[in-house]
């Protein structure tokens, strides 16, 4: 298929930036790193964690430069790109440290630049500037619809909703869905009308920890100032098998605001943003996928099969930063390690990695580098053995918790045997996930204590382990 003009337009675009960006890294080094993810899964908590421990210096032994006494000190500069808002790292190591709350999710795109100063292995003195990109977890759910038709995406969308398990979600939009022809005169009431129902189903998808994989855009479930626009007034429709979109129809209607999305939410979020991005962590939730049952587990894989085929992948070398630009390292992280005891942290790896074979062959063969692993940004728990043999943990569950019938207040600690992971294969485990309080930390003279943590150390070590050489 020959490419469209505006295809061609879009890539020279990326590649002067390619070049402007290659040109300014000669003289100051710089390292994008992308934190995505699904919703939940921690993104906030893990930026908010791993610029701390660099910041103050955290106990992290795997991650050589600084075990190892080579980084002379890290520091926060200046937001880097005018446009975009800055990450509210400080508010949220207050939250964490002094309210012992998680922070709030991630609801608009967000970037952090810290600074580290480190001797490399010959002795110099050099600097490395890490730009650290946040951005919402739906949002990732956009990236999928950029190379798909209007038509390909009702399919799709259409088909999952009709064979899911939890038929009471989609039933009012499928309801109303057939009393719309599609080859009618376009009907804007019947157009309103099928948007709200589609995305009130997807804020119920939400609530009930469905991770959506085929089910967009995520734009629906935080629309900003796009609230009540065309460009997010549309919904998939039940289309002829053969045929093209009468001008005037409900079908040409829906498909050219669909085509809208794409243009002016979607494709702008992956040129400015994503496409910039040098290194990927993709945190992953998997506990309340497993929690899910398996229909959650078969959605979670789609879902990062879907979200990788998007990523410019590969080996850089000089030639790739000058024109096009890839991420050459990938790191899967199955997040809230600490709700398991050390000893089913290998399962859950291995889960993860099972999870993500497909996503991370493509990535592989394309010449990147590509890691998995089970981890805790902060780690809320600790370790216990219940009547000296079951390996359990021990924490305050978050008010309004439930555990064996009773409900916890915020401030009562428990020690609970959290469940055993599947030994093998891509199936539910019999796992209840407790969401816990951040811990008590040790006081310090100067308030910053150290965060606990389960392998940000070797997350670090692996995303730019290699830069600080």
């Amino acid at each position: 298929m020959t490419p469209a003009v505006s295809d061609i337009i879009e890539q020279a675009r990326l590649a002067a930036q390619a070049f402007v960006e290659f040109g300014g890294s000669l003289f100051n080094p710089t390292v994008r790193l992308g934190v995505t993810g699904l919703s939940r899964a921690g993104k906030t908590v893990f930026i908010t964690a791993l610029v701390h421990g660099l910041v103050r210096g955290g106990r992290f032994p795997v991650f050589e430069p600084l075990a190892n006494g080579r980084i002379s000190g890290a520091r926060l500069a200046p937001q880097p790109d005018d446009a975009v808002p800055r990450f509210d790292y400080e508010r949220h190591v207050r939250s964490i440290v002094t309210d012992r709350e998680w922070p709030d999710s991630t609801r608009q795109i967000s970037e952090l630049r810290v600074v580290i100063d480190y001797q490399s292995t010959g002795g110099a003195m050099r600097t490395l500037t890490l730009d650290i990109v946040d951005y919402p977890g739906e949002w990732l759910l956009d990236l999928p619809l950029l190379n798909k038709s209007y038509e390909q995406w009702s399919a799709e969308t259409l088909a999952y909703l009709q064979r899911t398990t939890r038929p009471p979600l989609p039933k009012p939009f499928l309801e109303q869905l057939a009393t719309i022809d599609a080859v009618a005169p376009a009907d804007e009431n019947a157009a309103i009308e099928a948007a709200r129902l589609f995305t009130a189903y997807l804020q119920a998808a939400r609530l009930e920890h469905r991770t959506l994989s085929l089910v967009a855009p995520g734009r629906f479930l935080m629309p900003g100032d796009l609230a009540g626009s065309p460009a997010l007034t549309f919904a998939p429709l039940a289309l002829p098998s053969e045929g093209e979109p009468l001008p005037g129809s409900m079908w040409a209607m829906m498909q050219r605001r669909y085509d809208a999305y794409r243009d002016v939410v979607a494709r702008p979020f992956f040129r400015d943003h994503f496409a910039r991005l040098d290194r990927q962590i993709v945190l992953v939730d998997a506990l309340s996928a497993l929690d899910g049952g398996p229909e959650a587990v078969r959605d979670l894989q789609d879902a990062l099969t879907a979200v990788l085929e998007c990523f410019r992948v590969g080996r850089s070398g000089w030639l790739d930063a000058l024109f096009r630009p890839t991420a050459d390292r990938i790191l899967f992280a199955a997040t809230k390690a600490d709700l398991l005891h050390h000893t089913a942290h290998d399962r859950l790896e291995a889960f993860l990695k099972r999870l993500t074979d497909t996503a991370m062959v493509r990535a592989g063969a394309a010449g990147a580098a590509v890691d998995v692993i089970a981890m805790a940004a902060v780690r809320a728990t600790r370790e216990a053995m219940m009547g000296g043999e079951l390996p359990s943990i021990v924490g305050t569950p978050a008010a309004g918790e439930w555990h064996d019938g009773q409900q916890f207040d915020g401030n009562t600690e428990i020690a609970l045997f959290p469940g055993d992971l599947p030994a093998e294969g891509l199936k539910a485990g019999d796992f209840r996930s407790i969401r816990f309080r951040p811990p008590p930390l040790e006081e310090t003279d100067d308030g910053n204590p150290a965060l606990p943590h389960i392998r940000l150390d070797r997350a670090l070590q692996f995303l730019i382990g290699d830069r600080l050489r």
